[in-house]
């Protein structure tokens, strides 16, 4: 790969989630490689957006049947259930920041880190502060699919 596809990259990746970062041990990726980081940078970028809105179809969509969420508190989530938080909105963003964005290529799984400024409610609890979050997407039938999540409260 050439500097200035490197270059590129690291550019759609700033102005897609505020300045997700490339580690140096990621910039030799294969054009194979460069779009499936696309594809998860911009799944990323809807899964904000699904948060925002309590958007349920793409939560059905893009969650795995098996999927499994960890939240800060250490509650276990499935599918079904963040479908139906999403449905009966019984969770509200106000405002989702975004930054440190990295994402690592294994095969057909892409394994995502950032740190995310939130603020929001849960049941009229509010939720606000700083986390960090892994997630990880499973390219099937050459569809992506989270198949994980966890997050972590931090100060």
């Amino acid at each position: 790969m050439t500097r200035a596809a490197i270059s590129a990259l690291i550019v759609v990746c700033l102005f897609t989630l505020r300045a997700p970062s490339v580690p140096a041990w990621q910039t030799a990726l294969s054009s194979r490689e460069e779009e499936m980081m696309r594809q998860v940078i911009e799944l990323e970028a809807q899964a904000r957006d699904a948060a925002l809105h309590n958007d349920a179809a793409f939560t059905e969509r893009t969650l795995a049947e098996d999927y499994v969420a960890i939240g800060p508190l250490g509650t276990v989530i499935t599918k079904g259930e963040s479908v139906a938080a999403r449905r009966q909105a019984k969770l509200h963003y106000d405002s989702i920041d975004i930054s440190e964005m990295v994402v690592r290529i294994y095969g057909e799984t892409a394994i995502v880190t950032a740190k995310a400024v939130v603020k929001g409610h849960d049941l009229g609890q509010d939720f606000s502060g700083p986390y960090r979050f892994t997630r990880v997407w499973v390219r099937r039938n050459g569809e992506w699919q989270a198949a994980s999540y966890q997050a972590t409260v931090t100060q």
